[in-house]
């Protein structure tokens, strides 16, 4: 598959391979950053389960990191275990305080995840989700963090 069929592959209704594997480091580095067939499917059951509910109560989600090759993470600083390199794990960008708080209590209360991480870099303003979900590898933790440190750990708590 060429690289414009692979970014046209489409996970769920609203979401394609391409805005999930886009990379600025993949790019400036001239690196491919693509899934295998495991880590794509990984990335659809996320769509399907976790960004398409977003989008449904949000609207249009703008995903600033979804998945990373070994290279790709280490080039970004991702930590050698992250979730991106697994194809279960992306980044959305929140543009306030208040859509960062209710995407975290939407997700929280209604979707399954395994980690949910809210970031806030004070010195530019700057504010995302990180959200990852398990489809395929044991039970999700439920682990919510915030800015690194555990706010909450829950036993099944989401749907």
């Amino acid at each position: 598959m060429n690289e414009k069929e692979t970014y046209d592959v489409l996970l769920s209704e609203h979401f394609r391979l391409g805005e999930l594997t886009r990379s600025a480091a993949a790019i400036r580095y001239g690196l491919r950053n693509e899934p295998n067939e495991v880590q794509t499917e990984r990335l659809r059951q996320l769509c399907l389960r976790v960004l398409e509910p977003l989008r449904r109560r949000f609207g249009v989600l703008r995903i600033t990191s979804g998945f990373r090759s070994a290279e790709v993470n280490r080039l970004v600083g991702g930590v050698p275990s992250s979730q991106h390199t697994l194809g279960e794990a992306a980044d959305i960008f929140t543009p306030s305080a208040e859509v960062q708080r209710k995407m975290k209590d939407f997700i929280v209360c209604n979707l399954p995840y395994d980690q949910l991480i809210v970031y806030h870099r004070p010195k530019t303003g700057a504010r995302w989700l990180h959200v990852s979900l398990k489809s395929d590898r044991g039970n999700n933790r439920y682990q919510l963090l915030c800015s690194g440190q555990t706010e909450r750990t829950t036993e099944g708590g989401g749907k």
